[in-house]
């Protein structure tokens, strides 16, 4: 049994759903998950298995918190096994420019860090209208729109992030932390 750090960046809490689904499917494969808002408190990835870090994209870049604690702890995280999951509305549009402009969030992350992490999922996040105030509304709102989006009555929320998908991820992070005999001998 392995202890996982999820350390995450939130704006407006969708990051933090995915991470706590994350730490779900985790436990439910007979390990221990703790989920940490980054915003509050940066515990040191000393003392886990492993490590999970999330963020999320707003105005084209993750959470500075997020960044920081990444370049304050990329030794430890480089000597464990580690994941990073990227929350944007980019990667709704499945299209090849969808998919580069989620993976062009992820290399500047990269960059800005120095770290590689050794699994990256790409998630879809959330349009939550109804929590934004009226110029982030209004923003959003055109963004969606200039984009070619029908969810565009602002008296809702639209969440996109696929489980399934974040099942996955957290499975294959699993898979990457059992010893190679257990792998080999389950077929």
């Amino acid at each position: 049994m392995s202890k996982i750090l999820i350390a995450y960046g939130t704006s407006e809490g969708q990051t933090a759903r995915i991470a706590e689904r994350l730490a779900g499917f985790i436990r439910a494969q007979g390990h221990d998950a703790f989920t940490v808002d980054l915003g509050r408190e940066a515990p040191a990835p000393a003392g886990y298995d492993a490590v999970i870090v999330g963020a999320s994209v707003h105005k084209g870049r993750h959470q500075k918190w997020v960044v920081d604690y990444v370049r304050r702890n990329r030794p430890a995280l480089e000597l464990l096994p580690s994941a990073f999951f990227s929350v944007s509305l980019a990667i709704l549009d499945r299209s090849e420019k969808g998919r580069q402009e989620a993976d062009g969030y992820v290399e500047t992350f990269v960059r800005e860090t120095g770290w590689y992490p050794t699994k990256v999922g790409l998630f879809a996040g959330a349009l939550l209208y109804t929590r934004y105030n009226f110029l982030m509304r209004w923003v959003m709102w055109g963004i969606s729109k200039s984009r070619g989006s029908r969810d565009l009555d602002t008296r809702r929320d639209y969440v996109y992030t696929d489980i399934g998908e974040v099942q996955r991820f957290a499975e294959e992070f699993v898979a990457t932390l059992e010893p190679a005999e257990l792998q080999s001998a389950g077929g």
